[in-house]
């Protein structure tokens, strides 16, 4: 579906899985993929990688913390941070310049380059964009309380995944605030700022503000005389 291409939400030029992308339909095509892809691609990335263990490659300039685990099959870009107990429980492409911090949990998911993920996350079967930012706390949540296929609600209805698990695509540049929750099948478009200790599910559009029970705020940029910067929320 037109609405749903990868391209609408994330820039291919910002992560070395994009021949995934370019293979599937919709983002969360790549999700039952990333497995072999790593396995795959992991041997041929060269002499910047080193191999730590089975199926497991890393950039010499990541910096990895001593309590850090790293499952494979993973790769860890170049430039990336691995916090103290940082949890990475496998099939996750980390791009560049990343911060995957405290405590913090990745399993089956593709993550943009510049992406900071660093306190108290989990990010499970989910793709998180280019610059994108998870604020302390907040979570994918990527299994259906009722175990069924998780679907996607917008606009025009809803679209069934046909996977079991399936967290959250989150946008280039996209904020999600501190302590909230995405539910299963959660999209967030390109540069979205969802408030602190929301509960999210279905589509948010882009550019906007996902504020207090679910309503979106477009922020729309005006007048000539406003700092530059400057947004108006309208209603």
């Amino acid at each position: 579906m037109e609405i749903f291409k990868s391209e609408k939400f994330l820039d291919m030029t910002h992560t070395i899985a994009s021949p995934l992308f370019e293979a599937t339909e919709n983002p969360w095509g790549v999700l039952p993929l990333i497995t072999d892809f790593i396995k795959g691609l992991g041997p041929m990335l060269g002499p910047d990688y080193e191999q730590r263990g089975e199926d497991v490659w890393v950039h010499n300039t990541a910096v990895i913390a001593p309590t850090a685990y790293i499952g494979g099959p993973t790769i860890i870009g170049p430039n990336n941070q691995l916090r103290h107990c940082a949890f990475i429980r496998g099939s996750a492409v980390i791009g560049e310049g990343c911060v995957i911090g405290n405590s913090v949990e990745v399993k089956n998911s593709i993550i943009f380059d510049g992406c900071e993920v660093p306190h108290f996350n989990y990010v499970g079967d989910s793709v998180l964009g280019y610059k994108a930012h998870m604020g302390a706390g907040a979570i994918t949540s990527n299994v259906k309380n009722d175990k069924t296929n998780v679907v996607v609600s917008f606009s025009l209805g809803k679209i069934d995944t046909h996977l079991r698990k399936f967290g959250a695509v989150i946008g280039d540049y996209a904020q999600v605030g501190c302590n909230s929750v995405l539910n299963p099948g959660t999209i967030i478009s390109r540069n979205v700022s969802i408030y602190p200790c929301s509960c999210v599910r279905g589509m948010v559009n882009e550019g906007v503000i996902y504020k207090e029970g679910g309503r979106q705020v477009q922020r729309v940029k005006i007048k000539k005389e406003m700092p530059k910067g400057a947004f108006e929320i309208r209603n």
